[in-house]
């Protein structure tokens, strides 16, 4: 039976402990989720933990010790419910892999790139400037946007890239 704990990492090194802890023979599970940020003026897609700073780890049926976790690179403790290490319940960890991709083991949040209703601006293509109100996403590449042309409004499809918030 598996008796995982939660590992508080360090800042920005999950990967780091998920490796070193492998190295000692821990069996380790970091979800990681896909996201979509922008970047100097672009959107890419970026993996990152799904649980900023938190990995799982197993200490196996075996009895393994968890002494040598809070030495390793990476790791700045275990997680504790008054003093002792924090038992992640039963399901959790299993619920977690079944509900990530099964080609890339990544969780997938396909947000819209802005809330309906938000105030954005065309930065590129040829109405550059217009300022208009986010309504949808339409598609991975394009967007909606309602936009006052010719005295009335109008929807308009375009470049997710071309969008940014309003000033």
């Amino acid at each position: 039976m598996s008796t995982w704990h939660a590992v508080l990492c360090k800042p920005r090194r999950e990967a780091l402990a998920e490796a070193n802890l492998r190295k000692q023979g821990y069996e380790v599970y970091l979800p990681r989720m896909i996201r979509r940020r922008r970047r100097a003026g672009r959107w890419e897609q970026t993996i990152e933990p799904l649980f900023p700073r938190y990995l799982f780890l197993d200490a196996g049926a075996g009895g393994r010790g968890l002494a040598p976790v809070r030495s390793t690179l990476g790791v700045s403790d275990l997680v504790r419910c008054a003093g002792a290490p924090a038992r992640v319940p039963p399901g959790i960890v299993e619920a977690l892999r079944e509900a990530a991709d099964p080609v890339t083991g990544c969780h997938r949040f396909d947000a819209p790139p802005f809330a309906p209703g938000a105030r954005v601006r065309l930065a590129a293509g040829p109405l550059a400037g217009l300022e208009g109100v986010f309504q949808m996403a339409s598609g991975d590449a394009r967007v909606i946007v309602l936009v006052e042309l010719l005295g009335k409004a109008n929807r308009l499809s375009v470049n997710r890239d071309w969008v940014a918030a309003a000033a």
